[in-house]
């Protein structure tokens, strides 16, 4: 019976994503689109995992079995067993980082499997392949046979694969045209985490996927460019580093508290750097996918009356998690404690409601630029 606590907890700290672990800032986990792109990160881990079990300085060599009884024993809903290689694979997502050829699958309901997205300057898009073209082949198997988390697991590479520079054969075709055999090399990509965009009446609106290394740098370069208002969409934010939440807060505030998380009866203190923007309008676009460190950084910016948060309940994961290694190199996660925003409150369970709701079948995106402009522009 190890398979199915295991999965259940992989599936909620690898696909659903939760956790924060917020010592020293890294995070594992994944979530997101069928897609060899980047996962979502899901719990937030530290990147210096020694030292064993709680208790147990000198590192315990647990079987997979023992991990899950120790697990379930303490009734951890979140904590979670990996191997040495998965720990090391979801670090270095965390790190800004994925082995991949940069695409993204979906299957519609025709049961077609189409490139839906390519990321810029990858292996696929080198090759010449576009959003739209059809998947027909993986390897020796059709695509449209195997499930899209197994084609995913193609595109990635699996055992001997799992490093840059191995090959994966394709083919796909564009419309009506000809049928193209690729063979592309997989390769070490950065993750695309947010995205900017102009809209009118001179709002910038920047989407932030998940908090990875180097988000807070690319926020702030994205803010460089002319703008009256910002709505900073959150939305399907899995969390991530929460070092990375804080200094995306201190973009927009200047200096102060940022929130607070307890472990085994301590508190300690997250606060934004100071020196960011604190006149410009703010709306937080947040929903049911928004999680963790995200939620931490929406509670912060809405504690402080820095933002209006639009949108619907966050998820509510507000736990902290610490990973420890242990003597075989796997990485047992157990949760330790809680965080809090600024004023104290807790997400876990419950998450955070935004301010201005948005009612069912409502277009979120067109309620926040009517919240952006009842706040007027900066002049």
């Amino acid at each position: 019976m190890l398979q199915t606590p295991r999965r259940a907890r992989q599936v909620a700290a690898l696909s659903l994503v939760f956790g924060a672990v917020l010592l020293a800032g890294a995070a594992t986990g994944a979530w997101g689109d069928p897609s060899d792109l980047p996962p979502r990160p899901a719990a937030d881990a530290a990147r210096a995992v020694g030292g064993g079990l709680p208790g147990d300085p000198a590192g315990s060599a647990l079987s997979e079995q023992q991990a899950e009884h120790l697990l379930g024993a303490n009734g951890d809903r979140w904590g979670a067993y990996y191997s040495a290689q998965e720990y090391a694979e979801f670090s270095q997502g965390l790190d800004g980082r994925y082995l991949g050829v940069g695409l993204s699958v979906g299957r519609g309901e025709d049961g077609v499997t189409e490139v839906s997205q390519v990321a810029p300057g990858g292996p696929a898009a080198a090759a010449g392949i576009a959003a739209g073209d059809r998947l027909l082949r993986v390897g020796q198997d059709q695509a449209d046979h195997l499930p899209v988390t197994e084609v995913v697991a193609r595109l990635r590479g699996q055992g001997d694969e799992r490093r840059a520079g191995s090959e994966v054969t394709l083919e796909v075709r564009r419309g009506e045209g000809d049928v193209r055999e690729l063979r592309l090399r997989r390769a070490l990509l950065d993750s695309q985490q947010v995205a900017a965009e102009h809209l009118d009446g001179g709002v910038l609106r920047i989407a932030v996927r998940a908090f990875t290394s180097g988000v807070t740098d690319r926020v702030r370069a994205a803010l460089r460019a002319p703008h009256a208002g910002v709505v900073l969409d959150l939305r399907g934010n899995s969390g991530g580093l929460v070092d990375e939440a804080a200094g995306t807060a201190g973009v927009f505030l200047d200096g102060g508290p940022v929130g607070s998380y307890q472990e085994r009866g301590e508190t300690r203190e997250l606060t934004a750097p100071r020196g960011g923007d604190q006149r410009t309008p703010l709306v937080v676009l947040v929903d049911g996918g928004t999680m963790s460190a995200a939620e931490l950084l929406a509670g912060a910016l809405q504690d402080r009356s820095r933002a209006v948060v639009v949108g619907a309940r966050t998820f509510g994961k507000g736990t902290v998690q610490r990973p420890s290694r242990l003597a075989d190199g796997a990485v047992l996660e157990m949760t330790v404690g809680r965080y809090f925003t600024p004023a104290g409150r807790s997400p876990e369970g419950t998450g955070l409601a935004p301010d201005v709701p948005a009612a069912g079948g409502e277009d979120a995106d067109a309620l926040a630029l009517r919240v952006l402009a009842g706040l007027g522009t900066r002049a």
